[in-house]
């Protein structure tokens, strides 16, 4: 991402904030993950958005009042035996030249530094639960200002700062479009070489290696633990296990996305392992994909939140009573979501930096109206548990689930993961012709 996102975001942040204010983001605190190992290191995406800086033990302070406003970071100074170890740091002097810091200072300086920038002003906006380590260090700083108020001064108010950066984060700019298609072409890739290496009888693992390697050749990663789920396995949501035997006759899910520059994709595609529906499983494939489709149109300036999944209801519910899974009026079916058996999730969430990107879905209990510069998955889905009751056997153990990455642009929707096989049609023709 250009040094000028980054900034402008800043200046954003310090404008809704305003004079008096002062911001404190913590980066990511690296995990350890069995003894002397750490998890691969992932910044916090708050304090990406804000600094693009990456490394962990730093703190980004935002002060409006100062100048056109400051903007400070604590980060570790150089050292070289652990950048021996650990890598390169940029140190203050780099975040400063590097990455439009107006200064920055050691981060084990901050005891001394941090409380007097906050004493000058009368609100702090800080989110906490995030990390309870440098949530104990904040309060002991505020505590101790509040201590010594008799002969100084000391903050009034401590607001939420994670709001803010929310709501901003919801709306993409031209260059975080970019940087999304990107993702959703790259996962793209990764599904064609997914759906062109898969026969009966190997295992989901299989699959999934040419996920990982399709990312790592376009220096990306999983955005998420892939879904390879074959069978009866597609009935389970968030099937991760990967190790089935994939079997003629199957279909078999594929839930993956990877994530480019801080920036997610989320891209699912269901397809016959021997690349020809059954009459059963094109019949409940075909009413996912109307859903999918019309849940998509609803994608529009002005819509509700909740249009595109009530669009996807509809077209499940109807599908489903027509070939006689459900039995009744279709207003009354609704109502009653005789379809929460076959359909249990929303068609959609947030995408962004996170999978299940932040924004509010309401505004004052309403949901709220669809703007231009979001970016969401659409992904309604029919799931037939093995042990149903009362259909036919045909149906059992099914599992089917069409998403796509959708923004939307102010003269509608456009679909990111729009290159991917997604009817019928297409699909069987792209697997009878990668032979």
């Amino acid at each position: 991402m250009h040094p000028q996102e980054f900034k402008k975001r800043r200046q954003a942040l310090m404008d809704l904030i305003g004079m008096g204010g002062i911001a404190v983001l913590p980066a990511a605190t690296q995990r350890v993950r069995s003894r002397d190992v750490t998890h691969s290191y992932r910044q916090d995406s708050d304090f990406y958005y804000l600094t693009g800086f990456c490394e962990p033990e730093a703190v980004a302070v935002l002060i409006p009042g100062r100048s056109q406003g400051e903007f400070i970071i604590f980060c570790r100074e150089r050292n070289r035996e652990r950048e021996m170890w650990d890598g390169i740091r940029a140190g203050p002097e780099g975040v400063v030249d590097e990455f439009g810091a107006d200064d920055a200072f050691p981060v084990d300086d901050i005891d001394d530094i941090l409380p007097g920038l906050l004493e000058q002003n009368e609100r702090v906006y800080y989110s906490m639960g995030i990390s309870q380590e440098f949530d104990q260090r904040f309060l002991g700083w505020m505590n101790l200002l509040h201590s010594r108020r008799q002969s100084g001064h000391a903050p009034d108010e401590l607001i939420t700062l994670d709001h803010l950066i929310h709501e901003m984060r919801l709306f993409k700019s031209a260059r975080e479009v970019r940087v999304m298609k990107r993702s959703a072409r790259i996962a793209e890739a990764a599904h064609f070489r997914a759906m062109s290496a898969c026969r009966p009888e190997i295992k989901e693992y299989e699959l999934a290696a040419e996920f990982y390697y399709e990312f790592a050749r376009h220096g990306a990663e999983c955005s998420y633990s892939p879904i390879i789920a074959s069978g009866s396995n597609a009935c389970i949501l968030h099937y991760t296990n990967n190790d089935d035997v994939l079997k003629a006759g199957d279909l078999v899910l594929i839930d993956a996305g990877c994530e480019y520059e801080f920036y997610a994709s989320d891209i699912t595609r269901t397809f016959p392992v021997n690349g020809k529906f059954s009459a059963a499983q094109r019949e409940l494939y075909e009413i996912v994909y109307e859903a999918n489709r019309a849940a998509t149109n609803q994608v529009q300036l002005g819509n509700h939140w909740n249009d595109p999944h009530d669009a996807a209801l509809k077209v499940i519910t109807r599908g489903l009573k027509d070939i006689g899974i459900l039995r009744g009026r279709l207003p009354t079916l609704l109502k009653n979501q005789a379809y929460r058996p076959f359909f249990m999730h929303k068609t959609g969430h947030w995408l962004g930096m996170d999978v299940h990107d932040v924004g509010d879905y309401k505004v004052a209990d309403q949901p709220r109206l669809l703007e231009a510069g979001m970016v969401m998955t659409i992904e309604p889905g029919i799931y037939v548990q093995p042990d149903t009751k009362g259909i036919s056997k045909k149906w059992k153990g099914m599992g089917i689930r069409l998403e796509d990455d959708v923004y939307l642009s102010r003269v509608g929707p456009e679909v990111l993961s729009d290159l991917l096989p997604s009817s019928a049609d297409e699909i069987e023709s792209f697997m009878d012709a990668r032979h």
